[in-house]
């Protein structure tokens, strides 16, 4: 793999960092600024908004820059945001750091995940993404428990400084590592936009939204879910979401490896695995061990399905993928505040800490419904004689236009 991967997994590693370190130092925020926890959460709603917004916005706003410079131009935002955090007098002030920050995720992603493919081999291009992914999954296993450590010893402005540290060395390394890329030739605004006519990319977001919803709609509660009902100290619960980054790293690589060789065959046995195993969830919550070894298979499973995602996104809008890939990324945060929201309705509901996993398997499901009449769609329109509109890929309509 070229050394240009290791430039985008640094900065994939710091944008992962500050999205998810922020949860372990709700406390210390909102005592420094006098704010209730449910008030200092806007830090978290915040930012995910930001990255749905940003990652179409900033996009669009790159479609003229060349990709090496517009992801260099996204660290240095991601840079400021997060030094506007460590220094920042008042929460509002904090809040519109957050923001800042968040714009450049869901570009940096697509448009990495696009430049990360461009690096290698066309029978290598989801291991690519995978490799960029890895940092964002080693951020939950190393970046977000050192941050929080860092946050509660030396105080959390400490914390966003350092992230704001990394930001600096990705934008050194997509510097000095990331080749020259020149945005595609004749490749307009409304070209990008064409991508979403296409109903293979429209699927692919709708499975990204649903699949990794169903991760988040368990995990989003697994601090109340491990401890009163798998019976774990509340101390537990750093090195069990450190478990769940664990399977992260695992699932992303192997998601990447073998969706290389059978792509939508590895997005149904993800798929539905993760149904299965986000069901069971519900009896083996109950018990310690279980639960550990539960919270481990959900990182795996929920991030296998990334890197196919990604390429499925980047191959059915080729020619013009940049917004697409960007906008699926935004998918990703979408899927994550929707389950969140309808884990939070079943437990106010009075259904207990274990509702949300059958919120989880229903929406995991429902992705695998997806990913079935997507390959099916696409198996009729490769049929002789036969067109679905909306599902031929863009380069096939690209050449008609050309020819």
């Amino acid at each position: 793999m070229p050394l240009a991967l290791l430039a985008l997994a640094i900065g994939a590693f710091g944008i992962g960092t500050t999205e998810f370190v922020i949860m372990g130092l709700l406390p210390e925020v909102a005592s420094d600024y006098g704010v209730s926890i449910p008030t200092a959460g806007y830090l978290v709603t915040g930012y995910a908004l930001g990255v749905m917004a940003g990652a179409p916005l900033m996009t669009v706003l790159g479609t003229k820059v060349p990709r090496k410079r517009m992801l260099m131009l996204l660290m240095g935002l991601f840079i400021v945001g997060n030094l506007l955090s460590a220094v920042a007098p008042v929460f509002s002030v904090m809040l519109i750091g957050r923001v800042v920050a968040s714009l450049a995720h869901g570009a940096f992603f697509g448009i990495g995940s696009v430049v990360a493919a461009g690096l290698v081999a066309p029978h290598k291009k989801a291991g690519a993404i995978a490799m960029m992914f890895t940092g964002l999954t080693v951020a939950n296993v190393v970046g977000v428990p050192l941050g929080t450590l860092i946050g509660q010893s030396a105080g959390w402005r400490v914390t966003f400084a350092v992230v704001a540290a990394l930001g600096v060395v990705g934008l050194a390394g997509v510097a000095k590592l990331v080749p020259d890329v020149p945005r595609a030739e004749g490749v307009r605004l409304r070209d990008e936009m064409a991508a979403f006519k296409n109903a293979q990319v429209l699927l692919a977001m709708a499975m990204t939204v649903l699949g990794f919803g169903g991760v988040f709609a368990a995990i989003t509660y697994i601090a109340p879910m491990m401890t009163h009902v798998a019976g774990f100290a509340d101390g537990s619960v750093t090195w069990l979401l450190v478990l769940f980054g664990l399977g992260m790293v695992g699932g992303n690589l192997v998601g990447g490896r073998f969706a290389d060789r059978a792509l939508m065959p590895m997005l149904y046995i993800s798929l539905g695995a993760l149904a299965v195993v986000l069901a069971l969830f519900t009896l083996t919550a109950h018990d310690k061990i279980a639960s550990a070894v539960t919270v481990v298979l959900i990182g795996a499973l929920g991030f296998a399905t990334v890197p196919p995602l990604q390429k499925r996104v980047l191959d059915h809008a080729h020619g013009a993928p940049t917004l697409a890939s960007a906008v699926n990324i935004g998918a990703f945060n979408l899927g994550n505040a929707l389950s969140a929201w309808l884990g939070g309705v079943v437990i106010v509901a009075g259904f207990g800490y274990t509702a949300p996993n059958w919120v989880g398997a229903a929406l995991a499901a429902a992705a695998l419904v997806l990913a079935v009449f997507s390959a099916a769609l696409e198996r009729r329109a490769s049929t002789p004689g036969s067109v679905v509109a909306g599902s031929v890929p863009a380069e096939q309509r690209a050449t008609a236009v050309h020819h």
